[in-house]
């Protein structure tokens, strides 16, 4: 697999696109296999994300395998190019176009060439983390704010990966600084931290649940637990079913609880989620 360019299934897409777009633009190519012009542009797509070496990403969707993503994105045809820049869609085009107009658009888009080591640096550990190589995106993080000592963004990016990892005293210790060039996302990630406090294991709560659909409490603390593994849209659901279900449940706990998750993922990188969920919200007390 290209460190530059990878499949992307709606399971991944959270931390392969939305993440990995906070440091990058991602280029997000939906396709499908019997598309004839597909097969013109996601090799090139493919050629070119080589060529740029990581001045942008390419998460390759197949369509057939996720409408919901296509439908998220409002893809009506394929191919369809969408380009996802901290966590928000910044540009697209639809249709194979010759390879001339297809660099033209990559020229808007992608990161300028010659970033400082930092930047550089900032970029490999974005390409890490759409694969998933956590540690070693870490380290890059590391590196880069050994470069750049002042730039609070990258230190944020490591905190964002420690707690990926699971190691939450770590990133405990690093919020407790202040972050004034970041100040709403060194909140966020605070918000996000107490949430994975206590967390409890998922198995034994969705057990529970299916046994007794209607145990509120018991969603709820499935809410909680989906939030402390970073399944951010399982446990908006959770919380959403809990309104649907009972809205004056334990006087509203399923609206303050999506409420609390909205904070957690204030910021860029979750805006269209949350834009989504608040939706639903919406749409269940109405």
């Amino acid at each position: 697999m290209s460190q530059f360019s990878f499949d992307v299934s709606i399971e991944e897409f959270e931390a392969k696109v939305l993440q990995a777009s906070l440091q990058v633009p991602v280029v997000v190519d939906f396709w499908a296999p019997w598309c004839e012009p597909c097969k013109v542009l996601k090799p090139m797509l493919e050629k070119l994300a080589e060529e740029y070496k990581g001045r942008f990403l390419l998460a390759k969707v197949n369509s057939d395998e996720n409408p919901e993503l296509a439908g998220h994105f409002g893809v009506r045809s394929i191919p369809s190019v969408k380009v996802v820049f901290q966590g928000q869609l910044v540009d697209e085009f639809n249709g194979a176009l010759p390879e001339g107009q297809v660099r033209e658009f990559l020229e808007r888009i992608a990161l300028p060439a010659g970033e400082d080591e930092g930047g550089n640096l900032r970029e490999e550990a974005a390409a890490l983390i759409g694969e998933g190589k956590l540690e070693e995106a870490l380290a890059k993080l590391v590196e880069a704010s050994q470069a750049n000592p002042q730039d609070q963004a990258v230190q944020l990016d490591a905190i964002d990966v420690l707690m990926l990892l699971g190691r939450n005293d770590e990133a405990a210790q690093l919020l407790a600084g202040e972050y004034k060039d970041e100040p709403d996302r060194a909140t966020a990630l605070r918000a996000r931290l107490a949430l994975a406090q206590g967390a409890a294991d998922c198995e034994p709560l969705e057990e529970k649940l299916a046994a007794n659909p209607d145990d509120h409490a018991t969603r709820l603390e499935l809410a909680r637990a989906y939030a402390a593994q970073s399944r951010f849209r399982e446990a908006l659901e959770a919380a959403l079913e809990v309104v649907r279900r009972d809205r004056f449940f334990d006087e509203g706990a399923g609206r303050k609880a999506l409420l609390q998750l909205f904070e957690a993922l204030a910021g860029d990188q979750y805006d269209d989620l949350v834009r989504e969920f608040r939706r639903k919200l919406s749409a269940a007390l109405n």
